[in-house]
């Protein structure tokens, strides 16, 4: 039997809830594939700020290395400015892997409502591809006068040709594997950021001349937007920067009927490190503690862990199990418009998967 040894860091608000919920599945699929996982819990986020200054400790890194995949539930608090949280959890995290690919899936379930009135299920079906570690978060720059009345705050944006390049290349491969549209969208803003999104420009077009086979747009991230919500069917891969694909992935999960559903993958597409599985959907402080948050975005981030794995069969079990669940509707928090709690969304499933 292969063991493989997750990395899970619960973190904060809601993630302390969905994350068990995950195990629950995770465990339940893999049994009958002859593969085991072997769970490494980390108590790191809001709480341990509190108790320590920081939001890991010195070593999180080293620990983190020596596992197979990272489960991450949620990072932030209402008392800690998100700035903190994120740059003392997340954002390592994704740097020192070079987990340099973030995958956003969009697919409308039959059997859920998108708040976009002539959307049926199984129309919607696209996937955003997101830069990770470059571009508008590389957290260049710093303060002048700091706190004084005259402050200055620069904040500067790196892009590299290797960077944009190989996040392109990831994009338009992964529109050959899905076998759909084959199109890739290109996000940008040339017209305004001479220089970063001129060479983003350049680049795209360069990778999208060796794939010949691949039809391509390029939008502006405001038409982009406008885009995702009046023509959302017709996109197939979306690729574009840190921040443009941060906000556009949020629209994306909101048309396909809510952020309960959003999963997300950061990946090391060449292997060398372990990739970070999360749902979008944050630490939800308004809702956490209640018992109703969707398990659902982070029961799919579970299932494209184990598509990374490669333990292909049981994530395509845990995606069919979500499906036929929505589909059924008889079981569905409140964010998708039922009444039941967290508990029993994760008991249907594990009812479907026998």
């Amino acid at each position: 039997m292969k063991t493989f040894t997750i990395a899970v860091i619960a973190g904060d608000g809601v993630g302390t809830e969905v994350i068990p919920e995950a195990k629950r599945v995770l465990e339940a699929a893999v049994k009958k594939h002859g593969v085991a996982l072997v769970f490494e819990d980390f108590d790191w986020g809001s709480d341990h700020f509190f108790r320590w200054g920081r939001m890991m400790p010195a070593g999180a890194i080293d620990l983190l290395q020596q596992c197979d995949a990272i489960l991450l539930g949620a990072v932030g608090h209402p008392d800690v400015p998100d700035h903190t949280t994120l740059n003392g959890l997340l954002l390592p995290i994704r740097r020192a892997f070079d987990q340099y690919a973030n995958i956003r899936p969009a697919y409308l379930y039959p059997g859920v409502q998108s708040p976009l009135a002539k959307a049926k299920g199984g129309e919607i079906d696209f996937v955003v591809i997101r830069e990770n570690t470059e571009g508008e978060y590389a957290q260049v720059g710093g303060f002048v006068y700091h706190l004084q009345p005259e402050e200055v705050a620069i904040q500067t944006s790196v892009f590299t040709r290797r960077g944009v390049e190989r996040i392109v290349r990831f994009a338009f491969e992964l529109a050959v594997k899905r076998d759909k549209k084959k199109r890739v969208t290109s996000i940008t803003k040339s017209n305004a950021q001479g220089y970063s999104m001129v060479l983003w420009d350049r680049a795209f077009k360069e990778v999208a001349a060796t794939f010949p086979g691949i039809e391509t747009e390029s939008l502006l991230v405001d038409a982009a937007a406008m885009n995702f919500i009046r023509r959302p069917e017709s996109f197939d891969v979306v690729v574009g920067s840190n921040l443009f694909c941060d906000i556009l992935s949020d629209i994306s999960a909101a048309v396909v009927g809510s952020m309960g559903l959003a999963a997300s993958a950061n990946l090391d597409p060449l292997r060398r490190y372990p990739s970070m599985f999360e749902p979008v959907h944050g630490s939800a402080p308004d809702i956490a503690g209640k018992g109703i948050v969707n398990p659902l975005a982070m029961i799919l981030s579970a299932a494209m862990m184990l598509e990374h794995l490669q333990i292909s069969a049981a994530a395509r079990d845990i995606e069919a199990a979500v499906a036929a669940v929505l589909a059924e509707g008889k079981v569905r928090t409140p964010d998708i418009g039922g009444h039941s709690h967290t508990s029993a969304v994760t008991d249907a499933i594990l009812e479907k998967l026998g």
